[in-house]
């Protein structure tokens, strides 16, 4: 069963859990202060822009962000993609206004900064709660602490069930490396086991997982690298701060032509009615098991997603 949403598709694939699909490729952050970013990303191939209240904007700047945002949203949403407002550390002096600002907009999302802990997002949910937000208002949490890295598993697990306001990972290198001393450097090697260990925990938990952003926007062909990288590691799109780095998001974390084949066979072999009390199938000449079915399902709506945003308006 499909069908259709604002941004993506939902499929019933039981009687009790119903899947979300978006696509979240490219996620671009734009700083809320910057008016002519703001105007440009709706023009942009971005799956999500990350509307930034925190770092990106200097603390006598933050009321004036606030305001151009008001007016950004007054203007219109930006169509098909998703809408993140990066709120600043509720216990900051800018938390209480940034929550207002998100309650009265109401985003697709609002993402938290510097994670530690669940109570981080608990106390988000309880404000979103307070003020009536509709469900639809997600919670996006940024991983770029020692101690939310170390706790991804227990924050994760606060969207492990339906209707879930925790949906959505977004790792942050910049102050993971400031805070841990390790440099940048290519490939991130001793990085990778902190980027698979928030991996884990949103898997483990239906928490959707985006990797940090590259710092080098001119340095394309590293850039592309990094992406490919992320795919292999299992992450569902990349953080940009450059449109220069939307293409290139883009490919490297859309279902591959080989794989959607594979996701459609399978998909195809377990609606075959003689296939209703099997669990177990030889799909191409390899095993399948009915657990694989919604692994494929997923892949084949992204797939469908994907090809429907190439196509001409």
């Amino acid at each position: 069963m499909h069908a259709a949403t604002k941004l993506g598709k939902t499929f019933s694939m039981t009687d009790t859990k119903t899947y979300s699909v978006r696509l979240r490729r490219s996620i671009l952050s734009v700083p809320a202060i910057n008016l002519r970013a703001l105007e440009k990303a709706r023009g942009l191939d971005c799956d999500g822009v990350i509307f930034d209240l925190e770092d990106s904007v200097a603390p006598e700047m933050k009321a004036q962000a606030r305001e151009n945002l008001s007016a950004f949203f007054a203007a219109g949403r930006l169509e098909g993609r998703e809408m993140v407002i990066r709120i600043n550390a509720l216990s900051s002096a800018f938390g209480a206004d940034d929550m207002a600002c998100v309650i009265a907009l109401q985003p697709d999302a609002v993402l938290i900064p510097k994670v530690d802990e669940p109570d981080d997002v608990l106390a988000v949910f309880d404000l979103l709660e307070e003020a009536g937000a509709p469900d639809s208002l997600k919670v996006w949490a940024m991983m770029e602490t020692p101690r939310g890295v170390l706790n991804a598993g227990a924050i994760a697990r606060l969207g492990r069930s339906d209707g879930a306001r925790l949906s959505c990972f977004v790792v942050g290198l910049n102050d993971l490396r400031k805070d841990t001393g390790v440099p940048m450097a290519p490939g991130r090697t001793y990085l990778v086991p902190w980027l698979m260990q928030v991996v884990l925990a949103g898997r483990a938990y239906g928490v959707e997982v985006i990797d940090s952003v590259s710092n080098d926007f001119k340095d394309l062909e590293a850039y592309a690298a990094e992406c490919e990288q992320g795919r292999l590691m299992g992450f569902d799109g990349k953080m940009l701060i450059h449109p220069a780095q939307i293409a290139a998001a883009n490919q490297a974390f859309a279902p591959a032509a080989g794989d959607i084949a594979e996701a459609e066979a399978i998909v195809a072999a377990f609606a075959d009615p003689a296939a209703a009390n099997l669990n177990v199938l030889t799909v191409d000449g390899h095993m399948v098991e009915r657990l694989h079915l919604e692994q494929a399902k997923r892949l084949v709506t992204k797939a469908q997603l994907v090809a429907k945003r190439r196509m001409p308006e």
